[in-house]
């Protein structure tokens, strides 16, 4: 006779600290990115997510489909801007790295990072916004070794938030 492991995964009884992470979304096109991302901040327990711009807030309904809860469970606000985001969050002394493709970004693992973070995530096309960029304080990007310079969003934000994690201490 085989055991079973049963997982109740609405068991809640478990207390995992908030982790010092915000991740901002600037202008990002995709609600189900979004939704993607609200799922990734639950399952972290990252301190909150900020959506900037056009990017879709809750209780948007491809958001909603997508997040499967996580929307009500994760701290989150809206700016105007990225730009405004930033400002906001430099006054409380977080460190601010851009994920951007662009020329002079770190590989995400070589750069110093101290807490508390914010990551700001752009424009599935077009990355994030210049006045954004200009007010970050590393750039930092996950290398690519394939033929696209690039990765989904949502993925993108996992690997940054489990490599933050796994710095914390």
């Amino acid at each position: 006779m085989t055991d079973q492991i049963q997982v109740n995964s609405e068991d809640k009884t478990r207390e995992s600290p908030i982790h010092p992470i915000i991740l901002i979304l600037d202008n990002l096109r995709s609600a189900y990115n979004v939704g993607n991302i609200f799922r990734l901040a639950d399952v972290c327990q990252v301190e909150e997510v900020i959506t900037c711009g056009y990017t879709v807030t809750p209780p948007h309904p491809k958001l909603v489909k997508t997040a499967r809860g996580c929307d009500k469970l994760v701290n989150h606000r809206h700016f105007e801007t990225g730009l405004d985001a930033i400002i906001s969050l430099k006054k409380s002394n977080y460190q601010i790295i851009a994920i951007e493709t662009i020329t002079n970004a770190l590989p995400i693992w070589d750069i110093p990072i101290h807490f508390p973070i914010a990551f700001v995530f752009g424009n599935e096309a077009l990355g994030i916004s210049k006045s954004t960029l200009e007010q970050c304080d590393i750039f930092a990007c996950l290398p690519v070794f394939g033929y696209k310079n690039s990765l989904n969003v949502a993925n993108c934000a996992a690997v940054v938030t489990y490599n933050a994690i796994r710095r914390i201490s």
